[in-house]
């Protein structure tokens, strides 16, 4: 891809979301923000991308003045729940296709005892499953020769079942990959054009089912993946956006190259969207301005998602359960649940009300939209309450129908329950409000995070409407609404560096190996990476590899992460005992126990390379006002979740002082979200430009 022949000036986030895409222009130069916020495409998720690039483009921007594009996107997500991949054909050992019927054994972990569970119908169901003769052994030699005449037949009957999407799955390929790789030859050859995905190379690791899981997921989803790329960078193309620097988030907090090899990297955009804005709240709020602690709260139009910052870095796990199935991979520890803007609210057959888990989503979306959706959300309660301002919403871009949200919320919540109108919005409001609490509250305590000492930070269209009502449930009595909230998850994305991250599992007891082998073992994953930096053009750039291993004591199921970084490597007696006094000491935090006398074994190498890219140098919102009025603009009363009525002073953002405190009740409206601060707490701004809002009687 040819670099941009003009000045490098800007850089350029894109999250889309369920029901909104946020776009945001950072000026390098003068650190200025640029906002544009549109309703989003679900039919097409790349054409709001290109639409929004279109608005900016028409205030004046040069498309070679573009030098760095970073998107973040929920297509890979979606897919997933919605059962949208594509059909895909499977390739496993002969006489071990029931891997994929035992799996782990285990029922869905949120109810152990639910004697109705079914697991999710097979990615490849056994009709689209081939048995393959050829065996390696668990330390990889070869015990049976690969059938390849076995393989041309498999793969002719599955191209005839119309797969263009092929997962190889053999056992013990992580010690030896040479079977896959002959058999992903044999692919090529009869189905040129053909997606393959092998599990040696997506997830080198122990467990079968886990890496087997993992790669068909990854098969499922990548033509779903390279279409959308292909689309968006065809778009980018045809706007003469022709920087070089294009970019995905990835799961884990880090961005890749949309021109990254799409066959073994898919599964890692699949929680693309929520990690965008926790990136952000770690480098923005934690590196750049101390806040350690955080729990966020990113609510959109059709989700919650949350997280922790803990001592200034987002928390990660290795494995999640996404759709109800597993996805073996690095991510940022984020927790999803259906509580957004759009989130539909009815009253059940038991007479009660419900708020989710279907969204009106982008299209129709809530009735207050005006374009054509009739059922009460989240964000119709909050108009009908008096929370929102149907004249200001996205600055007054786009109004809102009050009639339609009151008739909305009138016909499916308040008569059915009768109830008054007002009662019916607060009741909306104290549901929803009350699933987030209550999903926080259970996180913290499967993290063992101590919420006393947290500060809540809400963002997302929705977030800071519902933010303080969490936090007082929670008895969080701080909570920080960032200067862009709505558009925040983009700009997270001008806050990630290049992040790929590597795995190869060789079990073997700490104490019997040999430093040698440990540093082989690192080196070949370093060269594995090095080699797709430059395939990603990104060979030249600065870089950093950070080495970790997978260790346990001897007979246990389950593994930790434990870093190298800062033992001198390659590893020397003292090295190695320093390794094994750190697993120890985070085995201790993590379970409450410690075994120093007992065996430990090496279970898995991992490798994180990172390539530094520039961040984001934005001025506060108090830099860039020039004139403050330091006065309310109106005055309304609105209805809190408890059906009081209150009378509030409400502000434009950009009015605020700079300088002292404002007590509650008041709203503050901006262009991307609105922000609710009830009486009893105080707002002030701090020299980031970000609202503190404080509740001194809860600290």
């Amino acid at each position: 891809m040819a670099d941009s022949s003009g000045p490098a000036r800007y850089r350029l986030g894109v999250d889309v979301g369920g029901t909104h895409t946020d776009l945001v222009l950072n000026d390098m130069a003068s650190g200025a923000l640029r906002i544009e916020k549109l309703p989003s495409s679900p039919e097409n998720p790349a054409l709001a991308v290109l639409e929004g690039l279109k608005r900016l483009l028409g205030t004046g921007v040069k498309p070679d003045e573009i030098a760095f594009f970073a998107h973040g996107t929920t297509v890979t997500t979606n897919a997933l729940l919605e059962g949208k991949g594509s059909k895909i054909g499977l390739l496993i050992n002969q006489d071990f296709r029931a891997i994929c019927e035992v799996q782990t054994q285990a029922r869905d972990e949120g109810n152990p005892f639910d004697h109705l569970f079914q697991r999710p119908a097979h990615l490849a169901p056994p009709e689209l499953t081939r048995e393959i003769p050829g065996r390696m052994d668990y330390l990889g030699n070869e015990i049976q020769r690969l059938d390849r005449d076995a393989i041309a037949t498999a793969i002719q009957s599955l191209v005839a079942e119309d797969i263009h999407s092929f997962t190889i799955c053999y056992l013990f390929s992580y010690m030896n990959d040479a079977h896959e790789r002959e058999t992903a030859n044999i692919i090529r050859d009869i189905a040129p054009g053909a997606f393959v995905s092998m599990s040696s190379e997506v997830l080198p690791r122990i467990r079968e089912w886990p890496r087997f899981s993992t790669t068909l997921i990854n098969a499922y989803l990548v033509p779903v993946l390279a279409k959308y790329i292909a689309d968006l960078a065809a778009g980018l193309d045809d706007e003469k956006v022709m920087t070089r620097r294009r970019f995905l988030m990835q799961s884990n907090g880090g961005v890749m190259p949309l021109s990254a090899n799409a066959e073994a990297q898919t599964v890692h955009t699949l929680l693309s969207g929520p990690a965008a804005g926790v990136q952000g709240t770690a480098y923005l709020l934690g590196i750049e301005q101390g806040w350690k602690n955080i729990v966020t709260m990113d609510m959109g139009g059709t989700s919650c998602d949350i997280a922790f910052v803990e001592n200034g870095a987002p928390l990660e796990h290795a494995e999640a359960i996404v759709a109800g199935r597993i996805v073996a991979v690095p991510a940022l520890d984020v927790s999803t649940i259906s509580a957004g803007g759009g989130s539909i609210a009815r009253v059940n057959a038991g007479g009660l009300l419900e708020v989710g888990p279907d969204s009106a989503g982008a299209a129709p979306g809530p009735a207050c939209y005006g374009k054509g959706g009739n059922l009460p959300t989240v964000t119709d309660a909050d108009v009908v309450a008096g929370i929102l301002n149907p004249d200001f919403f996205l600055g007054g871009k786009m109004p809102l129908d009050m009639k339609a949200a009151t008739q909305a919320v009138q016909d499916h919540v308040a008569t059915p329950m009768n109830i008054e109108l007002s009662d019916a919005a607060a009741g909306i409001t104290r549901v929803i409000n009350a699933r987030m609490a209550d999903e926080i509250r259970v996180q913290a305590a499967k993290k063992g995070v101590d919420l006393s000492g947290f500060t809540l930070v809400p963002f997302g269209g929705a977030g800071p409407v519902h933010a303080v009502a969490v936090a007082e449930d929670l008895g969080i009595p701080r909570v920080l609404v960032p200067a862009s909230p709505g558009a925040f998850s983009a700009l997270g994305l001008l806050c990630a560096d290049v992040v790929h991250d590597y795995i190869r599992s060789d079990l073997q007891d700490l104490d019997g190996i040999d430093s040698d082998h440990v540093e082989s073992a690192f080196t070949t994953l370093e060269e594995r990476a090095a080699k797709e930096l430059q395939e990603e053009d990104l060979g030249d750039e600065d870089k950093h590899f950070l080495r970790e291993v997978d260790l346990r004591y001897a007979g246990q199921g389950y593994e930790l992460r434990v870093p190298i970084e800062g033992i001198p490597t390659p590893l020397d007696t003292a090295g190695f005992a320093a390794l094994a006094e750190r697993f120890h000491e985070r085995h201790e935090a993590v379970h409450g126990h410690a075994a120093r006398g007992a065996l430990i074994e090496v279970v898995s190498y991992r490798l994180r390379a990172v390539v530094p890219m520039p961040k984001i140098e934005m001025l506060s919102s108090i830099d860039q006002e020039t004139t403050r009025s330091g006065q309310p603009s109106d005055n309304r009363a609105f209805r809190d979740a408890r059906g009081n009525s209150i009378e509030a002073a409400v502000w434009r953002r950009e009015d605020l002082p700079a300088e002292g405190d404002i007590e509650g009740p008041i709203i503050v409206e901006q262009l991307d979200a609105t922000t609710v601060v009830p009486g009893g707490w105080s707002v002030r701004l701090d020299d980031a430009g970000n609202m503190e809002l404080f509740r001194e009687d809860m600290a």
